[in-house]
């Protein structure tokens, strides 16, 4: 094949594994519930953690480490419908964004480029916000569709990044990319690490599936195609 017609052939391919799912129509197909309809184990699941305010009338201040409380997401809406289940993944999520063994400025790097590899519109707006509390700027958040290979990412940075995408393509880290991640982190942390993709990566094909809509305030998934 012509070189020229290779590489534009290429360049196509990489175009159509980052592109939006565009031709989706993004209609809500499970009607969130508002929390008067919540279990009664969900609500008091989510008072003992605090940090997120069932009412309009409580104070969005009121936490005891200073944080601003914020009403419920709409995904947590629409997965109220399946308590049983909630429940026990509140524990899991909370080990995850505020007990975690790596930083938070890594476990937030991965969480959006899982957003990104997804298209993930509502993981990703809500993943600014909190990858911004952990330390990241506008500029790495804006880079962070482009992947490894944009300039300015440390060493492990750029590690996590291709972990992040080699779990996305093929659910499995290279042995190359395992060797470099195994020279920075313990075994606890190499195991958050898998979890925490994983996590998002489910969490991305539940509010895609579901039609979650990504609230008003919060920044939109970029429109650029990454290149690979």
């Amino acid at each position: 094949m012509n070189p020229v017609r290779l590489m534009m052939v290429a360049l196509t391919i990489c175009s159509m594994s980052t592109a939006p799912l565009a031709d989706e129509d993004p209609t809500i197909r499970i009607s969130p519930l508002e929390p008067s309809e919540w279990d009664p184990r969900l609500l008091n699941k989510l008072s003992s953690i605090g940090r997120v305010r069932l009412s309009a009338e409580e104070d969005p201040k009121s936490d005891s480490e200073g944080i601003e409380r914020k009403r419920p997401p709409s995904m947590l809406k629409t997965v109220a419908h399946h308590p049983d289940l909630v429940l026990p993944l509140l524990d899991f999520a909370t080990v995850i964004s505020h007990n975690g063994s790596i930083s938070p400025r890594e476990s937030e790097l991965l969480a959006l480029r899982v957003a990104w590899n997804c298209q993930s519109e509502f993981e990703w707006g809500h993943h600014v916000d909190y990858a911004l509390d952990a330390g990241l700027s506008r500029e790495e958040i804006a880079r962070i569709p482009l992947g490894a290979s944009a300039p300015g990412w440390s060493a492990i940075e750029r590690t996590l990044l291709e972990a992040a995408d080699e779990l996305h393509e093929r659910q499995h880290v290279s042995n190359e990319v395992w060797s470099k991640l195994a020279a920075e982190y313990e075994e606890k942390q190499l195991i958050e690490i898998l979890f925490v993709v994983g996590e998002y990566t489910m969490l991305s094909m539940v509010v895609n599936s579901s039609g979650v809509e990504l609230e008003s305030g919060y920044d939109r998934l970029p429109t650029i195609a990454a290149p690979n």
